[in-house]
């Protein structure tokens, strides 16, 4: 049997990048997808997000390995949007057995020249949306008794990060989220870990190396620091680790921080 047969995930930032590859390695370990994206370009930050097409080329390929995929358009700052994905799955397959709160930004800005969008879209995105969604979802893992939160975290949810005071707030908060979710779940047996993961080869790399008038290998090489010879980790990495923490393996963790790093927060 499957590690994840009769199982479904609901993914968040799921067109690609890290989401796209753990929705792929769970469904090829038998889990049904719900795959939530905001799907277009925002103001801010100014690199590329997923899109539209992207979404249905997942769907098609999560169909392609004999699982289910449901996705949906929506931004996890918008409750409505967040609530009718929810909304989509439970009809679809009658519960939520995992949650990747995975959609997040990240973008440079100096504390004194930082603007208000800048901060509220960092917090808004990164901290407000996974409460968003979990907060949906919690009331069906607790009807069911059983369930895990992953949260994307980083490594900057660990340490500081130069000129992201922003980005390093939200994502300290997220960290803060698991150690109280992981409390307050416990009773009705639904697990909930954070990973932190250093750089990870996505297209949200390009973007900070182009605000940075640089590759982006150049970025990555110049801001990660890593302790192993490498600028970042893959987002199949990621999925790894995800595997692992959604599984019966991990059956008795809960609460705890997971560094993906390469060595980062050792040096």
């Amino acid at each position: 049997m499957l590690e994840f047969e009769k199982k479904v995930a609901f993914i968040t930032g799921a067109a690609h990048g890290q989401g796209r590859a753990v929705a792929l390695s769970l469904a090829l370990q038998g889990a049904d997808i719900v795959a939530f994206d905001v799907a277009k370009k925002l103001d801010y930050p100014a690199y590329e997000f997923g899109t539209g097409e992207e979404l249905l080329s997942l769907k098609e390929e999560i169909e392609s390995l004999g699982r289910k995929a449901v996705i949906a358009v929506g931004d996890v700052r918008d409750i409505a949007s967040v609530a009718a994905a929810v909304d989509k799955a439970i009809l679809e397959f009658g519960k939520i057995d995992i949650l990747f709160n995975n959609a997040g930004i990240c973008a440079y800005a100096e504390i004194d020249k930082m603007t208000d969008e800048e901060w509220n879209s960092m917090i808004d995105i990164n901290l407000k949306g996974p409460f968003n969604v979990a907060r949906l979802i919690v009331p069906h893992m607790k009807k069911a008794k059983s369930g895990v939160i992953i949260n994307n975290s980083s490594v900057m949810g660990l340490r500081g990060g130069n000129r992201l005071s922003h980005y390093t707030a939200s994502k300290w908060g997220l960290t803060g989220l698991t150690k109280a979710w992981a409390i307050e779940l416990a009773p009705y047996n639904i697990r909930v870990v954070s990973i932190h993961p250093t750089g990870v080869n996505t297209p949200m790399n390009d973007g900070l190396a182009a605000l940075e008038g640089a590759t982006p290998l150049e970025i990555a090489e110049r801001s990660a620091g890593n302790l192993l010879p490498v600028p970042w980790v893959e987002s199949q990495d990621v999925a790894h680790l995800v595997n692992y923490l959604a599984s019966d393996k991990a059956r008795y963790v809960t609460g705890s921080q997971f560094v993906l790093d390469a060595g980062l927060l050792s040096v």
